[in-house]
C-alpha cells in the first residue's frame, strides 16, 4: 500500500510540478576553480529564494562538501552498492542548498546492471521537482562516467582561467560537447584574473575562436577576479560568498548570475523535462 501511495504521489508531482533548471559546470582542465563556482554560484542562487542542489560529480576528488564544511554520511557508491536513495543522501548545507557528494562511485555507473541504470533515472527525474536548480559539479575534463549527464543538462558554464593550458583545454571541451550535437546552450566564465581586461581577452578569444572553427555562438558570462578573500574562505571551509559577501569575487558572483538568469526570463518556468529525456536517451539506449 505505502509503495502505492509513492508512487501516486510521484506521478502527481511530475504531472503538476515544474522540473528544476539543471546547470553543469565544467571546465577543461583541474585547478581552475570549478568547485569554487559551483559553490558560490548554488549560494547565489539561494539568496535569490531558489532551492538548489548540488550535487557533485567529480568523480575521485569531490570535495563540495569540503568547501562547505560539512560531512558527506553518504556518496553515489552508496546509491550503488547499497542501495540507499538519492533522496536519502541529499545532506543541508548553508543558506538552505543541499548538496549530494560523489565520492569515487559514480565511475561505477557506466557499468552498472539496467535495473540500477532505470532506478538512478527514476529516482533523478523525482527530485527535479524537488528544486528550481540542480548544479551538477563535473570533473575536469571528459570523463566517461560523468559526460552522459553533462550532455543532458539543460546549459551548461565553462569554467577557464587566462592560463593559456587552461584554454586550450576550455576549448577543446567545447569542441567536444558540440561534436555530439546537443542543443545545450554553453556559457563562458572566466576565473582568477588578475585584471578584468585579461580575464575579457581570455573570453572573447574563446568565443571567436568557437565561432569561426565550429561555427557555433557560445555566451560570456564574465570574469569572477583573483581575490585573497577566496583564499581565506577555502581555508575556512566556508563559501566565499557568505563568509565575505562585499568581497570582488562575491560581488562579481552575484553580476554573473544576474546575467545569466536576465538572459533566462523564466527561469526554471514552466518547462519541457528535457534534460530527462536526453539523459534517458544516453543511459538507457542499448
Amino acid at each position: 500500500m505505502r509503495d502505492q501511495v509513492e508512487q501516486l504521489r510521484a506521478k502527481l508531482k511530475m504531472q503538476h510540478g515544474v522540473p528544476a533548471k539543471t546547470l553543469a559546470v565544467a571546465s577543461g582542465k583541474g585547478g581552475v576553480g570549478k568547485s569554487n563556482i559551483s559553490v558560490n554560484l548554488a549560494m547565489a542562487l539561494a539568496g535569490k529564494g531558489k532551492k538548489v542542489l548540488l550535487f557533485d560529480l567529480d568523480v575521485g576528488m569531490g570535495n563540495i562538501h569540503v568547501l562547505l564544511g560539512l560531512d558527506a554520511p553518504y556518496t553515489i557508491s552508496d546509491f550503488i552498492n547499497r542501495n540507499i536513495p538519492l533522496a536519502q543522501m541529499i545532506c543541508g548545507g548553508p543558506a538552505g542548498i543541499s548538496y549530494i557528494s560523489a565520492g569515487n562511485g559514480f565511475a561505477q555507473i557506466v557499468e552498472m546492471e539496467e535495473a540500477a541504470v532505470s532506478r538512478l533515472v527514476t529516482e533523478l527525474e523525482l527530485l527535479q521537482y524537488d528544486f528550481d536548480y540542480i548544479i551538477f559539479d563535473m570533473g575536469a575534463g571528459a570523463a566517461p562516467s560523468s559526460l552522459k549527464v553533462l550532455l543532458s543538462a539543460d546549459d551548461i558554464f565553462i569554467v577557464t582561467t587566462p592560463e593559456p593550458t587552461a584554454i586550450t583545454d576550455a576549448y577543446s571541451m567545447m569542441k567536444y560537447i558540440y561534436m555530439q550535437q546537443f542543443s545545450t546552450s554553453l556559457y563562458l566564465i572566466c576565473n582568477r584574473a588578475e585584471k578584468e581586461k585579461d580575464g575579457m581577452l581570455t573570453l572573447n578569444r574563446l568565443q571567436f575562436t568557437v565561432r569561426k572553427f565550429l561555427g557555433k555562438e557560445v555566451n560570456i558570462l564574465g570574469v569572477v577576479p583573483e581575490d585573497p578573500h577566496v583564499k581565506k574562505a577555502v581555508s575556512r571551509q566556508l563559501p566565499f560568498y557568505s563568509a565575505f559577501p562585499h568581497s570582488a569575487a562575491a560581488r562579481r558572483i552575484d553580476e554573473l548570475l544576474n546575467r545569466y538568469v536576465s538572459g533566462n526570463p523564466d527561469g526554471p518556468g514552466p518547462r519541457a523535462p528535457v534534460f530527462m529525456r536526453k539523459l534517458k536517451g544516453l543511459l538507457l539506449k542499448h
